[in-house]
């Protein structure tokens, strides 16, 4: 066994982990147009606070915690960059401004969200064929960022959803003309929402991979030794992924339904908790029963982690089954190919002990330090522990 690339594989892995540690939760704005027919619309932005604080140094005083003060403060700078990178067009037809509400503040599921509620007059007609939403918002300072609109379209029977990528080509909506094609159209928007969720969700993703390190092996007494056949291990990583897809599916039906809707806090503390137990597990086994079971009781935590894009569309119903949907199958397909491409390897260096001694103790242990430091960070909100999360 080639020694050299099992040390470089390590240290990849270990590279990685300051990386993780640096990445943020998603950035998520949320844009509502309830569009009149009397060339009116209502629109209604909302950003997060700690979003906002990149752009524009909302935290003037250094201390870590965004205050209602600091955010009026600055509220004429949050109105221009929205300005000038929000607009709207209805049939080829920029519209404009005419009044802005007060400042104000809105607790989401992930944190307090600075309000911005404008009015814009459209000119054209009054049944207008459609609407144009030219998306730059923090473009430039985060590509991670998306953009939740929700269309409300009077005389309409629901109303309409769209996941927009800042500095992608305005995204043009057919208004009162639903069909299936915009339907699938929705769902494929949320699909790619749900890939890129999984893709920037450091969290997510090292629970994955840790799970994934171990998945070759099978515990013996109080340690893991290798599977002999590459078949037991795809199919414990099956039972794995799995008994998470099914519970998380679960949670993230019921809570962007608006049935369960628990603290974001302690979601995101167990969410870290998770992990940090899975890292120790691999270290150490000491998880009573087959390892599918708490997997599953933690995909149940997850799911309310990933229901937050969701949740804050303020869907209902019917109206819910489609973005609900393409997002979980992105979230799916997002997991599906992070097996598919630890998998192989992981079985090809499962009987070496360099892969033990130089790959899944030290990643480990890795992911075990920053996991302690997530959820220390979460539970209680220690400023002095943030690095961007």
């Amino acid at each position: 066994m080639n020694r050299r690339l099992l040390r470089g594989l390590a240290a990849m892995l270990l590279a990685a982990v300051p990386l993780l540690a640096m990445a943020h939760k998603p950035s998520d704005a949320y844009l509502t147009l309830a569009v009149g027919d009397d060339g009116r619309i209502e629109q209604r932005l909302d950003v997060a606070l700690r979003d906002l604080d990149r752009d524009l140094d909302l935290d003037a005083d250094g201390d870590g915690a965004l205050s209602w003060r600091e955010l009026r403060t600055r509220w004429q700078a949050f109105e221009r960059l929205a300005g000038e990178t929000v607009s709207i067009s209805v049939d080829g037809v920029p519209c404009r401004r005419i009044v802005s509400d007060a400042p104000a503040l809105d607790e989401h599921v992930d944190g307090r969200y600075a309000v911005l509620r404008t009015t814009l007059r459209c000119a054209g007609a009054a049944a207008p064929a459609t609407l144009a939403i030219d998306y730059r918002l923090f473009a430039a300072s985060d590509p991670t960022h998306r953009g939740i609109a929700r269309i409300d379209v009077a005389g309409a029977p629901a109303p309409l959803t769209r996941v927009l990528v800042p500095g992608d080509a305005a995204a043009t909506l057919a208004l009162g003309r639903p069909a299936a094609a915009p339907g699938l159209a929705r769902a494929g928007a949320f699909f790619a929402e749900g890939l890129h969720h999984i893709a920037i969700g450091a969290d997510h993703l090292l629970f994955l991979v840790t799970l994934l390190m171990v998945a070759v092996w099978r515990r013996s007494g109080d340690g893991w030794v290798p599977r002999a056949a590459a078949s037991s291990a795809w199919r414990e990583a099956l039972r794995l992924v799995t008994a998470f897809t099914v519970a998380h599916s679960l949670t993230l039906g019921l809570a962007a339904a608006g049935v369960l809707a628990p603290p974001s806090r302690w979601v995101e503390s167990l969410i870290a908790a998770s992990v940090l137990v899975a890292a120790l597990d691999n270290l150490r086994p000491f998880l009573p029963g087959p390892r599918w079971m708490t997997v599953a009781a933690f995909g149940v935590v997850h799911g309310f982690g990933f229901a937050g894009p969701l949740q804050d569309l303020g869907l209902r119903g019917g109206d819910l089954a489609l973005p609900l949907l393409g997002f979980n199958l992105g979230v799916e397909a997002g997991q599906l190919i992070v097996v598919v491409l630890l998998m192989p390897l992981a079985l090809w260096l499962r009987a070496a002990d360099a892969y033990r001694r130089w790959v899944v103790r030290p990643g480990s242990a890795g992911v075990a330090l920053l996991a302690l430091l997530w959820t220390v960070e979460r539970a209680l909100a220690v400023p002095w522990l943030s690095v961007g999360l």
